[in-house]
C-alpha cells in the first residue's frame, strides 16, 4: 500500500474569511470552499483550513512546509505587507539543523514553518 498525500485541518481562529485572503496571498490556491472547510493547495501542498476556534489546540498546532528559497519566500511576506495587513508574526530567515526556516505565525496562532 501507498501513501498518496496529506492534508492536515487547519484551525481558522476567529478570522476565517481573513485566513482564507492571507493563504491566498501567501501563494495558495482556494481550491474549494463548503460550510466553513476550504481547501488550499500549491504545488505538492494541501490542506483544509477549518473555521474552528481553540486557541490553545492553534498555538500548539505546527505545520512544516518545503519551499525552495526561504529568502524569497520572506522577502515576498514583506513586500506584500502581510504583517501589516493581517497582523501575523513572521520570523527572519533562521539556519536549522534541517536547513533554512521562515516561521509564520497565521491568525488563528498557527505556527508554520516553510523550510529550504
Amino acid at each position: 500500500m501507498k501513501f498518496l498525500s496529506l492534508s492536515p485541518f487547519v484551525p481558522s481562529g476567529k478570522r476565517y474569511e481573513e485566513s482564507k485572503q492571507l493563504f491566498q496571498e501567501l501563494g495558495f490556491s482556494l481550491n474549494w470552499e463548503q460550510d466553513g472547510l476550504a481547501g488550499f493547495g500549491k504545488d505538492q501542498c494541501s490542506f483544509m483550513l477549518q473555521r474552528f476556534e481553540h486557541k490553545e489546540f492553534a498555538e500548539n498546532f505546527m505545520i512544516s512546509v518545503r519551499i525552495s528559497s526561504a529568502e524569497d519566500f520572506r522577502d515576498m511576506v514583506i513586500e506584500k505587507k502581510l504583517t501589516e495587513r493581517f497582523g501575523i508574526r513572521v520570523s527572519g530567515v533562521l539556519q536549522q539543523p534541517y536547513g533554512k526556516e521562515v516561521n509564520v505565525i497565521d491568525l488563528g496562532g498557527v505556527c508554520w514553518h516553510f523550510v529550504e
